[in-house]
C-alpha cells in the first residue's frame, strides 16, 4: 500500500481550520455535527500528502474539518469516496469529491486564485511541478517509506518488525535529498525561485513527517535547516507541529520556530 494511504492513525477528527492544540492521532472525537456545506479533508497525520493538503488549504484561508481515516480498515462509507482506500481525499462544500494529493492541490490553486502556489507562468509552473515530484516520488521511495513506513506502520497495522535494511537505506539517501535542497536556496530565495509554492510545502511536508521522528540531521545541512526554519514560522505550517503520536514524542526542535 502506498504511503500515501498508510502514514497516520485511526479515524477521527480535527478542528475546523485546524486552530485548535494538539491532535492525538489515535482520538476518536468527532464534531458533533458536520453540514453538508462544510470541507472535509480525509487524511493522516504523518502522511506527507494529507500535509501537503492540509498547509496548501491553510495557505488559501480555505476552512476545513479535517477527518482522521484508518485506511488499512477499508470502511466502506470511504471506499465509496475513493475506491483506492487512500488519502487525502476531500469533500468541498458544493458536494465535489477530489482525490490524491496531486489532484486536490492542483485543483485547489486553479479554482481559489487569490493566492497561486504552483507558479505564475508556464516555466514557473514547470518547475514547480518538477520539484513536486522530485520529493512525492524519489524522496518519498527513498528516504521516507523506508523510515516513516517501517518505523510507524508497522507499528499501527501489527505487521511484524521494522525492517533494519530499509531503515538504514532510507538514513543513508535522506543527506543528497538535504544537500539538494540547500543546493536550491543557495541560488534561489525558494525552491523554485523567487516565491513560495508548492515546491516548498511538499517538501517540508515530507521532511515534517521525518522530522517528527528526530530522523534529520539539520546540523549537517544548515542551508536546508535554514530553509525549513522559515516554513516553520508560516501561520499555515504551525497546525503540522501540533501533531501528536501517543507513545512517541518528537524530538524537543519538531515545534519550535527557532529550532
Amino acid at each position: 500500500m502506498p504511503l500515501a494511504a498508510r502514514v497516520g492513525a485511526p479515524e477521527g477528527a480535527a478542528t475546523l481550520g485546524e486552530k485548535k492544540g494538539k491532535r492525538s492521532f489515535f482520538g476518536r472525537a468527532r464534531p458533533r455535527y458536520i453540514s453538508k456545506a462544510m470541507r472535509i479533508l480525509y487524511h493522516l497525520p504523518l502522511s506527507p500528502f494529507s500535509r501537503t493538503v492540509r498547509v496548501v488549504l491553510h495557505e488559501k484561508n480555505l476552512d476545513f474539518t479535517a477527518m482522521i481515516e484508518r485506511v488499512w480498515e477499508r470502511r466502506p462509507e470511504f471506499l465509496a469516496l475513493n475506491p483506492a482506500g487512500e488519502v487525502p481525499v476531500l469533500i468541498e462544500p458544493d458536494g465535489t469529491v477530489l482525490a490524491g494529493g496531486e489532484a486536490i492541490v492542483e485543483y485547489l490553486d486553479e479554482v481559489y486564485r487569490e493566492r497561486i502556489l504552483i507558479g505564475l507562468n508556464p516555466v514557473d509552473r514547470a518547475e514547480v511541478r518538477r520539484l513536486s515530484a522530485w520529493f512525492n516520488n524519489k524522496m518519498n521511495q527513498e528516504v521516507t517509506q523506508n523510515l516513516l513506513g517501517e518505523k510507524i506502520m508497522r507499528r499501527l497495522e501489527k505487521s511484524g518488525q521494522p525492517n533494519s535494511l530499509l531503515i538504514r537505506a532510507g538514513h543513508a539517501n535522506l543527506p543528497h535529498h538535504l544537500d539538494y535542497i540547500g543546493y536550491l536556496v543557495e541560488r534561489r530565495r525558494w525552491l523554485a525561485g523567487d516565491h513560495f509554492t508548492l515546491a516548498d510545502i511538499t517538501a517540508a511536508a515530507q521532511l515534517s513527517s521525518l522530522d517528527y521522528l528526530g530522523d534529520v540531521p539539520w546540523n549537517e545541512h544548515e542551508p536546508a535547516k535554514e530553509w525549513y526554519a522559515r516554513i516553520k514560522c508560516r501561520p499555515s505550517f504551525r497546525p503540522l507541529l501540533a501533531d501528536a503520536v501517543p507513545g512517541l514524542s518528537p524530538p524537543r526542535h519538531y515545534a519550535d520556530l527557532d529550532f
